[in-house]
């Protein structure tokens, strides 16, 4: 007898063959599943794409509008240039990554090999500029300054350069007219990021893999409308990647062009002065630092009064806008963001924000008569004015007696204005208000006047500027008061004490944060443009308008055009008996106040001008000026960081800004053929019939011809009178007072038991 079955099989064979035939009929099964999946159900979706294999997309760049001045004189355009570029796909299939490539490149270009080796490095947090941010699959640009000669021996040798093309390209060219660099304002173009091209691919203006787009000014502002739409050719391939079709193409579609309200004149006679005038403060000794001023960066805004369209905005430092063209070098990178740069990347006119000094009256001024003071009032204009064991000086302690509202402004008496916000303060209950919401007339004037919140201005990353309320002083407190308690000391350094006295009450409105607010000192700041605005609304009779520098939006083929209206925001919080006070008020600045000694000579009976100056304090720093004007056409706001008092640093240069737009000389006599804008630009510049707009000639350099023209002007290079140091333009009253306080007195005061980081005296 055998223990083998008549089947040969032994139960456990039996049982290991079932549990393959489970396993590969679940394979089958499997399979088929995945295959229905794939050929059934979603066939039609991978037959679409699978097609796509076989189509190979050209893109052809839209040609960028341009940006144009209010005359249609090119801003910001383009120019065909030979561009040199390189493929990252065809180089990393080198043995070496392309390295001795690009360095073969750059032996032709005249380049160091380190140089074209950071242009082509992919950016990402860890790598710094220079570097290529937009898409790895595009060509990226080496240089677009080659020669026919070096583009002629990159292409004839193109077996040694693979990945390498040299073609012309339209490339962006920023052509300073006139020499007005306007880089702030135009900004600059930089390839678009795969990260952007995600968040845009579901809009209705999405990017391609080509697109340069604006990183700042009018030109990432304007994005969308100057870039037009890139062309799409679309061929059919074989397997071999040969052309065998096309399936469809998609043509280019140019850019609109963007006129704007700026006038490249202005423009360059606004920079003119403002460099100009920091040249002139750097020569003059602050014989409260002991040092000559540092003048290290300025603002300049030339605003329409009844429109608020901006004909002219000037930031410095400024840069050649152009070095962004083709890619930026680290050297010039590092002159752009480095720590001793300045940061000339910066609109100070929008981002700058500083102390407004005694500029800030007017808003002060409104905020007293919203709380029941009479403007004929008399109000005492004392020396100085005592607090507890402090004491706040008038201006070298200068005493008017019982003035009015107006007076006050006009010479600019700060004990008026201390006792007057002392005086709400304490009707608001003091450093413990009564219950319910304290009235804070001064403080919710600077809101009704724009203060603390973008103008709307259109232009990116406009900053706020900030009024100290006591909103903002409770945030802030909670923000900082680990760092004060930890760093407060009683009894000890200046800054020592502040930080004590705010980490016990730094959320509590003391007494002397209301005073010294109501001379633009303490924690406020505002804007160039913010000041612009509002003087602007005080010339036109109390209207606020958006600040714009877009005008009107022209299609390529000029069939179109979209004009950018003017924008109302709101009133001023005042009446017009107020309006009208403060006018005369700052009309008597000009003629009789603490700006006449630069004024001296203007025709005021025919071109009446207003001014407001300001000298303000900051900590660490020498003085900020500031100088606020305007006439029935324009308003003109000019700052000038660490460069001493308001007239004195920035009259002389807003002065010949107005001299250069009325025609008028030195010696008030007005030359119509050599104005430059006596009314505003109302028309826009002529479109022709081919769609391109007609461009009227400018001449080099307006800045310094207006010099020349300007009746007893010195010639450009010829040395001028310093900022800070009086001319003689009359023998009135207030002009010899100024001539007298010029370096006299130090700006100083003492701390009292309510002092704040700003409870410090204060020029005018």
């Amino acid at each position: 007898m055998t223990n083998i079955p008549e089947t040969g099989r032994t139960p456990r064979v039996q049982i290991r063959l079932v549990v393959i035939q489970i396993l590969v009929l679940s394979l089958l099964g499997t399979l088929g599943g995945r295959l229905w999946y794939l050929q059934i159900r979603e066939g039609a979706a991978y037959a679409k794409e699978a097609s796509g294999n076989h189509v190979q997309q050209v893109v052809e760049p839209a040609v960028r509008g341009s940006i144009l001045d209010a005359r249609g004189v090119p801003l910001a355009d383009n120019e065909t240039r030979l561009v040199v570029s390189a493929s990252r796909t065809d180089l990393l299939k080198q043995p070496d990554d392309g390295k001795a490539v690009l360095a073969k490149l750059a032996a032709v270009l005249g380049m160091k090999p380190a140089e074209v080796a950071l242009k082509v490095r992919l950016c990402d947090a860890q790598t710094p500029q220079p570097c290529w941010n937009g898409s790895p699959y595009q060509p990226i640009p080496i240089t677009d300054e080659a020669t026919a000669k070096q583009a002629l021996q990159i292409r004839e040798r193109a077996e040694d350069f693979p990945g390498i093309t040299a073609e012309p390209e339209a490339v962006r060219r920023y052509a300073a007219p006139g020499n007005a660099n306007t880089a702030q304002v135009l900004g600059y173009l930089s390839p678009v990021t795969d990260e952007e091209i995600t968040k845009a691919q579901d809009s209705d203006s999405p990017y391609l893999r080509s697109d340069q787009v604006g990183r700042s000014g009018l030109e990432r502002q304007y994005d969308k409308e100057l870039r037009g739409k890139a062309g799409v050719t679309r061929y059919e391939v074989d397997n071999l990647g040969r052309v065998i079709g096309q399936a469809e193409a998609d043509a280019a579609q140019p850019g609109a062009n963007l006129v704007t309200s700026i006038d490249a004149r202005v423009q360059r006679v606004a920079e003119y002065e403002l460099n100009n005038a920091m040249k002139i403060a750097r020569t003059q000794f602050d014989k409260i630092t002991g040092e000559n001023y540092k003048a290290d960066s300025g603002a300049v805004v030339v605003m329409e009064a009844r429109t608020g369209r901006v004909v002219a905005m000037a930031s410095a430092p400024a840069y050649d806008p152009n070095v962004w063209v083709g890619g930026i070098s680290a050297k010039d990178y590092k002159k752009l963001t480095g720590k001793n740069s300045d940061y000339p990347l910066l609109n100070r006119a929008i981002q700058g924000q500083s102390a407004p000094g005694s500029t800030f009256k007017v808003v002060s001024t409104a905020a007293a008569v919203e709380a029941g003071y009479e403007w004929d009032g008399g109000y005492p204009c004392t020396s100085s004015y005592s607090v507890g064991g402090q004491v706040f000086k008038n201006f070298e302690g200068e005493s008017f007696g019982p003035i009015s509202l107006g007076r006050a402004l006009e010479v600019s008496c700060d004990t008026v204005f201390y006792g007057l916000a002392d005086r709400e303060w304490k009707r608001d209950g003091g450093i413990n208000p009564k219950k319910g919401e304290p009235k804070d007339y001064f403080y919710k004037a600077a809101h009704q006047f724009g203060l603390g919140k973008e103008t709307g201005i259109d232009l990116p990353n406009e900053v706020t500027g900030r009024v100290p309320d006591r909103q903002w002083k409770e945030s802030y407190w909670k923000a900082n008061k680990d760092a004060w308690c930890k760093y407060g000391k009683k009894g000890g350094t200046y800054v020592e004490m502040i930080a004590y006295e705010n980490c016990l009450e730094g959320n509590k409105m003391r007494e002397g944060d209301s005073i010294n607010y109501s001379i633009g000192q303490g924690d406020t700041l505002v804007t160039p443009i913010q000041e612009a605005v509002i003087y602007g609304a005080l010339a036109n009779g109390g209207t606020m308008y958006t600040p714009t520098i877009g005008k009107a939006i022209v299609s390529a083929d000029g069939k179109t055009v979209q004009e950018i209206k003017p924008h109302v925001q709101r009133r001023l919080p005042v009446d017009q008996a107020t309006i009208k006070g403060m006018d005369a008020a700052l009309e008597g600045v000009v003629t009789r106040g603490t700006a006449a000694w630069k004024f001296g000579g203007w025709p005021q009976d025919k071109i009446p001008l207003h001014a407001k100056t300001g000298t303000a304090e900051v900590y660490g720093k020498q003085t900020t000026s500031w100088l606020a004007t305007y006439s029935k056409d324009y308003t003109i706001v000019m700052t000038i960081a660490q460069a001493g008092t308001g007239s004195g640093a920035s009259g002389e240069a807003v002065r010949h800004i107005y001299n250069a737009m009325y025609g008028v000389s030195d010696d008030g006599k007005i030359n119509k053929k050599n104005a430059l804008l006596p009314t505003p630009q109302t028309t826009l510049p002529k479109v022709q019939a081919d769609g391109t707009i007609k461009s009227p000639k400018i001449s080099k350099d307006p800045g310094k011809e207006q010099r020349v023209a300007q009746e007893g002007a010195p010639k450009p290079g010829e040395t001028q009178p310093g900022a800070t140091v009086p001319q003689d333009t009359g023998t009135n009253r207030d002009t010899r007072r100024r001539r007298r306080r010029r370096g006299s007195q130090k700006c100083q005061g003492s701390r009292g038991s309510q002092g704040s980081r700003g409870s410090r005296r204060m020029c005018t």
